[in-house]
């Protein structure tokens, strides 16, 4: 009964409890509904609010578009009547050209027909003067006698002589001024240079001869069946000539060098008295060293004489192989020293660098050092020396130029060129083969009478000058001058010469007649 007691409250605070519990659910499910209809009433309202709010704003957007329109529309129509009306007024201004034009066109066309009508008239007229001018022409050509071809060619010719003549003593007195200004400043300065430089003048050729004390060493030197002498050639490269000669033995070599070598071999070989093959052997080489050691000597004697400084030894020994060398019979290392003299005395006199006009004149026929051995010419030997043992750009040029080879670029080219051509140039300095002498004087003749109106030519003072007897009746005094200035530019054109050659034109008129 107990547990009847517990159970029956417990089942009844259960059913409570459910009922309460279906009864809040109701509740709450009614409330629910209220809140739910409340809010589709409160979103109908916001929506319906919405669409009202859209539909006044399309009605306002609408209105301003409207208004807009309105306003494009007027500034529109208003453009379009500006422009209506400047379109108006170009195309009053186009019918005023266009009038304007017109009457400018029959104008023209008038003026034209009057301007035919001019042209026709001055055409006949002109017509009108040139028979008026024949009929003149032909009436002169009566009366003087000549044609007008021939009126033509008298009045050409006299214009042509006077013309001649007015330019010939322009030419001179030009010519006779340029003259006495620089023959003046060329003479002060050569002058100056050659006064202040001298030098010794050695005439040596391809031999040299070897006294003997007696003509039984000739017999000795020769040796058993030409032993001695085929060993002493083969040796030197020197040709022993063994002849009539009394007491003498010529060596002849084109190599200077060799022939030095062979001539001191030989000279020692006569004063020590043994002469065989192994002692020819020892002294070759002995003479062989000495001529060496001469040849630096020379080579650095040449340099100091000139002062010049800093060479590469190799090209103080060819300075001094040039002791041995000639040209013209004048010998290249007292040439090449004459004229690193006188190329620095001309650059002081002009203002130049003198050390680099010597350092040129010096080394300016270095090539003639080894030309015996090496195919060119001394120029280009020279050149390519230089540039091996890396000298002066100034210096190769120089060496370059000094014949003419290269056009000079620069004044220490153009002073060595002039020191060459005065060292070459001095009395007695270089002697020419006579038969080459003679040829040089004929060609010099020849030429020189090639020139209408020449009588004769005849070259005097060794080709340093040429005189032209002209014949009075084919060259006049004008013509004179002229034909002096062609003959002296065919001979820069045509011939090679040192120095300067004078053209002397003469012109000589007699007249004789005999009392009886």
């Amino acid at each position: 009964m107990d547990k009847l007691y517990i159970i029956l409250p417990l089942v009844g605070f259960l059913i409570g409890a459910v009922v309460f519990f279906f009864i809040g659910a109701l509740y709450r499910k009614r409330v629910a509904e209220k809140e739910i209809g409340s809010a589709e009433e409160e979103a109908t309202r916001i929506i319906n609010k919405a669409i009202k709010a859209g539909e006044n704003k399309q009605r306002e957007m609408l209105l301003e578009a409207k208004d807009e329109i309105h306003k494009s529309r007027t500034e529109l129509e208003k453009e379009v009547k500006e422009t209506r009306a400047d379109l108006q007024k170009q195309e009053r201004r186009l019918q005023q050209k266009e009038e304007s034009l017109d009457k400018k066109l029959d104008s023209y066309e008038r003026r034209k027909e009057e301007l035919n009508k001019k042209h026709a008239e001055a055409d006949a007229a002109r017509d009108e003067i040139e028979q008026i001018r024949q009929q003149q022409l032909e009436t002169l050509e009566k009366i003087s006698g000549i044609t007008q071809d021939e009126a033509k060619a008298y009045l050409l010719q006299k214009v042509e002589d006077e013309v001649r003549h007015e330019s010939a003593i322009r030419i001179k007195e030009i010519k006779e001024q340029c003259k006495e200004e620089a023959d003046q400043y060329a003479r002060e300065i050569i002058s100056i240079a050659i006064q202040r430089c001298a030098a010794d003048h050695a005439a040596e050729t391809t031999v040299s001869v070897v006294p003997l004390p007696n003509d039984e060493m000739k017999g000795r030197i020769i040796g058993r069946e030409g032993r001695n002498i085929r060993t002493l050639e083969t040796i030197t490269g020197a040709d022993l000539i063994i002849d009539d000669t009394p007491e003498a033995i010529t060596v002849s070599c084109f190599d200077p060098v060799r022939r030095e070598v062979a001539r001191l071999t030989l000279e020692k070989l006569i004063a020590d008295g043994r002469i065989h093959p192994t002692r020819i052997e020892d002294m070759y080489e002995k003479s062989r060293r000495e001529v060496d050691a001469i040849i630096k000597q020379e080579g650095e004697s040449a340099t100091y004489a000139t002062g010049v400084h800093g060479l590469h030894p190799e090209l103080i020994k060819l300075l001094g192989r040039q002791k041995y060398r000639t040209s013209y019979g004048q010998n290249v290392l007292n040439h090449s020293i004459e004229v690193a003299h006188i190329a620095g005395l001309l650059a002081s006199e002009l203002g130049e660098d003198v050390q680099l006009a010597k350092r040129a004149g010096l080394l300016h026929d270095l090539g003639k050092s080894v030309d015996h051995e090496m195919e060119g010419s001394h120029v280009q030997l020279g050149v390519e020396l230089a540039r091996k043992y890396k000298e002066n750009p100034a210096v190769i040029h120089a060496i370059e130029a000094h014949h003419g080879d290269v056009e000079a670029h620069s004044v220490i080219a153009c002073l060595v060129q002039a020191a060459d051509a005065i060292s070459a140039a001095r009395p007695g300095a270089r002697r020419e083969n006579i038969e080459n002498y003679v040829k040089r004087l004929e060609r010099l003749e020849n030429l020189t009478a090639s020139f209408p109106g020449v009588e004769k030519a005849y070259a005097i003072q060794a080709g340093r000058e040429v005189r032209v007897m002209v014949r009075p009746e084919e060259v006049s005094e004008e013509n004179m001058i002229l034909l002096a200035r062609d003959i002296a530019h065919k001979i820069e054109e045509e011939l090679e010469y040192p120095g300067q050659i004078k053209v002397n034109v003469l012109r000589e008129t007699k007249a004789v007649d005999y009392a009886k």
